[in-house]
């Protein structure tokens, strides 16, 4: 296991949030269930559901694993096959399954403070898909997927927190948008074909006879994202669907075939065009009721999620935000905000993947990188069976939690910073006579507290245009451009009035000479530094240097560190420059 900062368990173990009238932690408190917009304990509490989706475990998406196209993982494993043979893709299979999440998944999210887990679950776990059973319309039932829910419900049990079932890849697949339900468009969808209907009914109906005594499964999310156009199929994905006549009947059936066996356990509905068009599909049908929705990439004011409100208050049903994320911590921490501030709960996504922008990376190598460049048309060269298989077998150990990278900044933007506008250390940051601080050492905290930056996170639904976030994606997850070149990050891409602040540990007063490793892209940037808010050094210029030439060092000034804890900001006067530390020399 690998961890961005020697802070971060000294941060998120001592998280501790209490907000009037919310209930945060999961604790022995009998079956969740409704009550008019909230959801509640048995004691009638309201509970604020904070949680994560174990995307990519049961079912993987190509973008989880950096593949452009063709990302169904029918088809990723069809790839694979074509280059290892089958018996070493099932191997792969295996130990994915068996690393992908564990144990210490569960306990690491409990000791973060998230108190609920959404388990995406792929059907071919469970049963066998219609057109493999022996017997046409009956059911056979497989092992593995129960077993793993098993083994997931128990480790949620030992930690306190709720799990809810979420059926993510329904058989046939829900929608157009195929990756998501590992759609197979030479086979029947689940719109198309009966026996798809009812194989996805008996299947609920077994989970809530398995789990029907278990008061630690928060709720049953019936289908993930439907996105389908029923009324007219070039409306691909049900976005201006205005009956949702299958969809409602379905998602109907579903629920009396639950409410056979189980009347504990709340439901959860998704409408139409990925959760959130519920045209005539509503008033609820079920006095144990949530509705979902899914958010991704809009601004995080009142208005953008006024739809959702008006649809909770006509109806008097809670709401739940089921899926979001795939984005910056400036855009995480104004979501969370918004949606607590109107007692709205959420389960973030994923947990882990390749790539910076959640709690855990799964860190790739350069054998798969091989891989990946041949299936994304990088490479024509096919890598040989040796050194795929090298590949595959490092990505399958690498998904398991001890080899994880853990993101510090993006739990603090999740679990602390929507409650404190307070900057805290990301590092020991210790100066003693002489030290090395990354540039990338900075604060935790929200924009403007611990850094500020110009473009912090990507809004494109609501403004039509991608934004950048982090354009260097490396490292961590703020606004900050970070860059990674020859196993060093570094900040680049640095504009007029941003700025840096890093909280150093003096244990040595003195005066000191401070320096930059850093170089400018072109003649004219100029840094000044502040200490404790004051200015101490102004306007020092940052010599050009070639991206492809080493760094430089640049001296800021001479400045006197009193013992204790300082605060340093570094502030940009001209743009275009970046750097990869500040460097400290006790004179």
């Amino acid at each position: 296991m690998k961890i961005k900062s020697g802070l971060l368990f000294r941060v998120v173990v001592l998280i501790s949030i209490t907000l009037s009238g919310f209930s945060f932690q999961s604790g022995a408190q009998g079956f969740l269930k409704t009550s008019g917009t909230r959801i509640v304990n048995e004691q009638g509490e309201n509970v604020l559901l904070r949680g994560i989706g174990l995307g990519g475990w049961m079912l993987q998406e190509g973008y989880m694993l950096r593949i452009d196209q063709n990302g169904q993982q029918h088809k990723i494993r069809e790839r694979i096959q074509k280059l290892v043979g089958e018996e070493k893709t099932r191997a792969f299979y295996e130990a994915w399954l068996s690393n992908h999440t564990t144990r210490k998944d569960i306990e690491a999210m409990k000791a973060w403070g998230f108190n609920s887990v959404r388990l995406p679950m792929h059907y071919n776990l469970y049963t066998l898909p219609v057109e493999q059973e022996p017997v046409p319309g009956k059911n056979t039932w497989l092992s593995k997927g129960f077993a793993m829910t098993d083994s997931l419900l128990q480790w949620c049990k030992d930690n306190q927190l709720w799990l809810i079932l979420d059926l993510h890849a329904a058989p046939g697949g829900q929608g157009n948008d195929l990756n998501i339900s590992d759609g197979d468009t030479s086979k029947p969808f689940l719109w198309e074909l009966q026996a798809n209907r009812d194989k996805t009914v008996a299947l609920w109906k077994e989970l809530a006879k398995r789990y029907v005594n278990e008061p630690m499964i928060a709720a049953y999310d019936l289908i993930n994202e439907p996105n389908w156009g029923f009324d007219d199929p070039k409306d691909r994905n049900g976005l201006q669907e205005k009956n949702n006549i299958p969809l409602k009947a379905l998602l109907v059936d579903i629920t009396n075939a639950i409410r056979e066996v189980d009347n504990n356990h709340i439901i959860i509905i998704e409408g139409n065009g990925w959760g959130n068009n519920y045209n005539n599909m509503l008033p609820p049908w079920d006095k144990n009721m949530v509705l979902s929705f899914h958010k991704y990439w809009n601004y995080n004011k009142e208005e953008d999620i006024r739809h959702i409100l008006n649809t909770r208050d006509q109806y008097q049903v809670p709401v739940w935000l089921g899926e979001t994320g795939e984005n910056s911590n400036v855009w995480f921490t104004e979501a969370i905000r918004l949606l607590e501030n109107n007692n709205i709960g959420w389960a973030w996504w994923p947990l882990k993947k390749i790539g910076i922008n959640n709690p855990l990376e799964i860190p790739s190598s350069p054998e798969y990188q091989q891989v990946v460049d041949f299936w994304n048309g990088k490479s024509k060269r096919v890598p040989d069976p040796a050194t795929a298989w090298k590949g595959l077998q490092a990505l399958a150990a690498a998904t398991h939690f001890n080899k994880n990278i853990i993101h510090g900044d993006v739990v603090d933007a999740m679990i602390r910073q929507p409650h404190s506008n307070t900057a805290i250390p990301f590092a020991d940051n210790i100066i003693n006579g002489h030290a090395k601080i990354p540039a990338v050492n900075y604060d935790y905290g929200i924009n403007g507290s611990a850094y500020f930056d110009m473009d912090t996170a990507n809004y494109r639904v609501s403004t039509g245009e991608n934004g950048a976030g982090n354009r260097g994606y490396a490292f961590r997850n703020d606004g900050v451009d970070i860059e990674r070149k020859a196993g060093q990050v570094f900040v680049n891409n640095t504009e007029k009035g941003e700025w840096l602040q890093y909280t150093l540990n003096v244990e040595k007063a003195g005066n000191y000479t401070i320096k930059l490793l850093a170089g400018a892209d072109k003649a004219g940037a100029k840094a000044s530094l502040l200490l404790n808010g004051n200015t101490v050094a102004k306007s020092f210029p940052v010599s050009v240097v070639a991206k492809d030439k080493d760094w430089i060092p640049v001296h800021a000034g001479n400045i006197y560190l009193e013992q204790g804890k300082q605060q340093l900001r570094l502030y940009v006067e001209e743009g275009g420059f970046r750097f990869s530390s500040i460097n400290f020399s006790r004179n």
